[in-house]
């Protein structure tokens, strides 16, 4: 009994110091923010703001957001089968955003621009996105300076037409036209029933380099001296802050043809945190 007594005595120390040890400093790291959506109802106001109407790349959703709400720990943002007058329709006008008469789809895409930004760090997003067909999940970073791809844009998580992708992009000499580094993993390269389950996308940026993964997976790494725009400005877009998007888009330029797939469809979001050394 002594003897137990004596070692439970030497271990006490260690013990106490091994449950001071937070997942959020192991590494070097230590969390800075986080939003866990533990909340019910809208998500928190304080971190998100939301885009409004129809908005890039030719996408067939009309976002809002009522599209987006917190619910028993999740982020649910849900795209839905609608039709309803566009308030934006133009007759005879020939702009993507105004010659639609009706909204067939809404959805939500939300952002921390204005609220909450980082140069460097540790991103990551626990979820779980569908993967049929018109799906375009993504959870992505844009530069705050510059126009877009000169203030850099880096996908952590982006999946269409059965594809997984990990993308990074910065300018060059013509306006709107981005520079590409991205890799793809399709999705029958994974386990069966992969897309059924929550996944954790990462990002390991720093002054050197960007590292994207999933699961641990390391999908795409890029120096940073390779990331410089290539307009002769020297400006690199990498090497300022950057704000988190969230969204689920539908159809447009990547996304693939909706029509066969029944809606509404959810991308749900555990938490999403950011990391600093």
């Amino acid at each position: 009994m002594k003897r137990v007594l004596l070692l439970l005595t030497f271990l006490a120390p260690l013990i106490a110091q091994s449950q001071q040890i937070q997942p959020d400093t192991l590494g070097g790291y230590k969390q800075v923010w986080a939003d866990e959506f533990n909340n019910e109802g809208p998500p928190n106001p304080a971190n998100w703001k939301f885009e409004q109407g129809f908005v890039r790349n030719h996408e067939d959703q009309w976002y809002q957001a009522d599209n987006a709400t917190c619910h028993n720990g999740l982020l649910v943002i849900e795209a839905k089968k609608v039709h309803l007058p566009n308030p934006a329709y133009v007759p005879n006008s020939t702009n993507w955003q105004t010659s639609r008469r009706f909204i067939e789809y809404t959805s939500a895409c939300m952002n921390t621009n204005g609220l909450q930004s980082w140069q460097y760090g540790r991103l990551i997003m626990r979820g779980r996105i569908n993967t049929d067909a018109g799906l375009w999940p993504a959870f992505w970073t844009l530069g705050l300076n510059k126009p877009w791809p000169s203030n850099g844009e880096i996908d952590i998580m982006e999946f269409y037409r059965d594809k997984l992708l990990a993308n990074i992009a910065c300018g060059t000499d013509v306006p709107y036209k981005a520079k590409w580094y991205s890799n793809v993993k399709t999705l029958d390269s994974f386990e069966p029933g992969w897309n059924q389950r929550f996944h954790t996308w990462r990002m390991d940026w720093d002054e050197t380099s960007i590292s994207l993964y999933v699961d641990d997976i390391l999908l795409n790494h890029v120096a940073l001296k390779d990331l410089v725009n290539q307009d002769g400005s020297n400006f690199n877009p990498f090497k300022q802050p950057h704000y988190i998007l969230l969204n689920l888009a539908i159809g447009g330029d990547n996304g693939g043809e909706p029509s066969a797939t029944t809606f509404p469809k959810r991308f749900e979001v555990d938490y999403v945190r950011v990391y600093q050394k």
